[in-house]
Parts: structure tokens; C-alpha cells; sequence
């Protein structure tokens, strides 16, 4: 089976609401708890909240830059990863534990397709990320809010990832709480080691983690500060 990891676009939004993702819908981070109570909750507003994540994800990427990095099997999106600053993620003022920390970027939303788990995609997820925000030198940690209070280590719901699975993925408690806690992932002094984990995880299921050609994007290219030679192309190939 072939999967690559690509950088996350707004046709990937649509891709994963055709394939049932909750993902997709979910838009707690994305939009203050005013407009989400607007946008409303049942299967009937899910296309206007699905119009709106995809509205996100291109004005994050005209703003700041890539936002995430999604898994593909062939054509079809399997798993993704969302994240942004706290100004591109305005849902977070609800959480208890906010605000994140200034020098963070937010996790907003992992899912992963209920037949990929326990293949590594979410770890293959948070490594792409971490090396992308590393490279790009925007943020020194990955912060997320965490469901906590008794959930299923294995069930991953598409806006609060469950606090044991972000422990074994590398991510800390900052600041615990019964149902939200603040977990952080330092990119500069804890990812390094992680990275380098996760990678041979990664080859010993798929093979080699390596670089695709790149191809022409109409999105933002890696901030330009990153030397040319050292920047990520936005594809890998994970081969199994």
C-alpha cells in the first residue's frame, strides 16, 4: 500500500467530508463560539461548517503559510493533521486552559480513518508537522488541548485528540484540567529525539520516509528565510 504525507489544502477538506470524516465538519477551533453556535450542529448544517473549515484552511495558507499535513492512499485522504498560531484559531478562547502559550502553534484537530489505526499515521502526523514548523522556524512547541476525564486512548475524535494518545506521541501536560488539558510538544528540545523515534517507526512499517519531487503550488512556499536546500517539498512517500 502506498501513502504519502502532503501538505494539507482546502481540496483536501472536501475530499475528507466525501470520505465521512468528522473532521471535516468540525470546526471548534476555526470560529468563535458565537459563529459556531450560528453555524449550528446537526447533519444539516454540516455543509455550511464544512464551507467554513474549507474557508480556513485557504485563508491560513494566503496569511501564514501551510497548515497541515494530511495522509493519502493513492487519491484518498486517510488521516490529517491541522494546526495554526492562536490568531488563526479563535475557538480556543473557550477551552478552560487557554490561552496557548506565545510561543506556540496550535493543534487544531487530528483524525485519522478508523480502518488506519494503529498503523502510526498519527505519529507519521505530529513528525511532519514538527519538522515542518522547525524548518520554517515559526514556533518553538506544538501546543494542544487535550480531551481528558476517562476517553479511549484509541478513539480519535476530530477536535480534542485524547490526552493519553498526545502523551505517547510526546506531548507534556502543562496545565491539567478533568476534561481539557494544555499539552505542549517543545519542537527544540524534545522533538529532535522524538523525530528521530518516530522515524524509524515510520521505516520499520513503511520503508524510508524520503522527499517526492516537488510540483508547482498555488499556495504560500515555506517561509522564505529557510534556506533553499533545506526546505520540505510537502510530499513524502511512506511505502509499506
Amino acid at each position: 500500500m502506498h501513502r504519502r504525507i502532503r501538505h494539507l489544502t482546502p481540496e483536501h477538506v472536501d475530499a475528507l467530508a466525501e470520505a465521512g470524516s468528522p473532521w471535516a465538519s468540525c470546526v471548534t477551533w476555526q470560529v468563535d463560539v458565537v459563529r459556531r453556535h450560528a453555524l449550528g450542529f446537526s447533519p444539516d448544517s454540516a455543509p455550511a461548517r464544512v464551507a467554513a473549515k474549507r474557508a480556513w484552511v485557504r485563508e491560513v495558507l494566503e496569511q501564514w503559510g501551510h497548515c497541515g499535513q494530511v495522509v493519502l492512499v493513492g487519491e484518498r485522504p486517510v488521516a490529517v493533521l491541522a494546526y495554526a498560531p492562536p490568531v488563526h484559531v479563535p475557538g480556543v478562547e473557550a477551552f478552560p486552559t487557554a490561552p496557548a502559550s506565545a510561543d506556540a502553534v496550535v493543534l487544531a484537530g487530528l483524525w485519522v480513518a478508523p480502518e488506519q489505526r494503529g498503523a502510526g499515521l498519527a505519529r507519521a502526523l505530529v513528525q511532519a508537522a514538527a519538522r515542518d514548523l522547525l524548518e520554517r522556524g515559526d514556533a518553538r512547541a506544538l501546543e494542544a488541548f487535550a480531551a481528558t476525564g476517562g476517553c479511549d486512548p484509541h478513539d480519535l475524535t476530530p477536535c480534542s485528540p485524547p490526552e493519553a494518545l498526545l502523551a505517547r506521541l510526546g506531548f507534556e501536560t502543562r496545565r491539567a484540567h478533568p476534561r481539557h488539558a494544555r499539552m505542549r510538544l517543545d519542537l527544540r528540545s524534545t522533538a529532535p529525539t522524538h523525530l528521530r523515534d518516530v522515524g524509524a517507526a515510520v521505516e520499520r512499517l513503511w520503508g524510508a520516509l524520503r522527499p517526492s519531487p516537488s510540483r508547482p503550488s498555488a499556495y504560500p512556499a515555506p517561509d522564505a528565510r529557510v534556506p533553499a536546500t533545506q526546505r520540505v517539498t510537502g510530499t513524502r512517500d511512506l511505502r509499506g
